[in-house]
Order: structure tokens, then sequence, then C-alpha cells
């Protein structure tokens, strides 16, 4: 077992929607709080557009942003070119989360010990899918079925990858 968890942490329809002009296609405030709950304390590595798409620097948590622009800067974040540098700068963090987007998330596949996919019971239109991912991989070791406070099914699933 890894001293550190390397962790995918997203939200996605049945049709593997993601997001839309850089935004949540739905509203799920249950997956927010997930996704906080999860989070807290820890190093979120993620995208630039996806650090764009944030509603400024979510508290208690070390942002880090991977992008390929050396010039890129953001006050409050870390910056890395890499995914590896980006997990190097999160040291010995117990639980590192890939926060997005689905660029990210192919390449993070890779690196990744978990999954925490929250799994909307409904297709949204959307630009940006997560990746597919094999069972030959990954397995389910933990489901939660929930409807949201407005109607909506949704599903906290957790995968490990198989090793």
């Amino acid at each position: 077992m890894p001293s550190r968890r390397l962790s995918i942490i997203s939200a996605m329809a049945q049709n593997r929607a993601i997001g839309i002009n850089n935004t949540l296609p739905w509203r799920l405030p249950e997956d927010l709080k997930h996704f906080k709950a999860l989070t807290l304390g820890h190093h979120i590595l993620m995208g630039r557009k996806t650090f764009e798409s944030l509603p400024g620097i979510l508290p208690g948590r070390v942002h880090v942003i991977i992008t390929r622009n050396t010039d890129f800067q953001a006050p409050g974040c870390l910056i890395a070119h890499s995914i590896e540098a980006a997990i190097a700068i999160a040291g010995n963090d117990e639980e590192v989360f890939f926060i997005g987007g689905a660029d990210l998330y192919k390449q993070a596949l890779a690196f990744s010990d978990r999954m925490y996919l929250t799994e909307i019971q409904a297709d949204y239109a959307g630009d940006a899918r997560f990746p597919e991912f094999s069972n030959a991989e990954w397995r389910e070791i933990q489901r939660e079925q929930h409807v949201s406070q407005n109607g909506l099914p949704f599903h906290f699933v957790v995968y490990d990858k198989k090793h």
C-alpha cells in the first residue's frame, strides 16, 4: 500500500458529462458538501481551466494548478507543469485529489489509486466528459444511493485500482 493515496474526485452524468462551458451542468449541493468533506485539509490538483471555473480559492485546501503555460500565476496557488511535478509538490499529504478537468482525469487514471465518483442518474449536455475506465483495472468498493433535495437521484461510488 502506498504511503500516500492519489485519488480522482468527480461528478458525472450517465452519459459521462462532467461540464459545459467550464461550469457544472447540474445543481447538486449534496455533491459539493461531499467534495468539501473529502478534500478539506488536502492538496487539490487541477488544470488551469478547472481553476478558472472555481468561485475562488477553496478554503482549507492547497491548490496546485497544472499548466503548460510557464508564465501562468495564481496568487495563493502553487503551479506545476506536469502531473509528476504536482504530485511532488503535494509532499507527504496522505491523500491528494485530482479535481479536473477531463484532460487531467484522463492522464490521472494512470497515477491514481482511488476514484470518488458521484454518478448522477440522468444525462446532461456537456462539452467535457469523464474518461472511460476499465472494470479490469478498477473495482467498486462502496456505493451509496441518494436523492437530492431537488429530486435528482445520484450515487456516491468509490473505486479502488486493482493491484
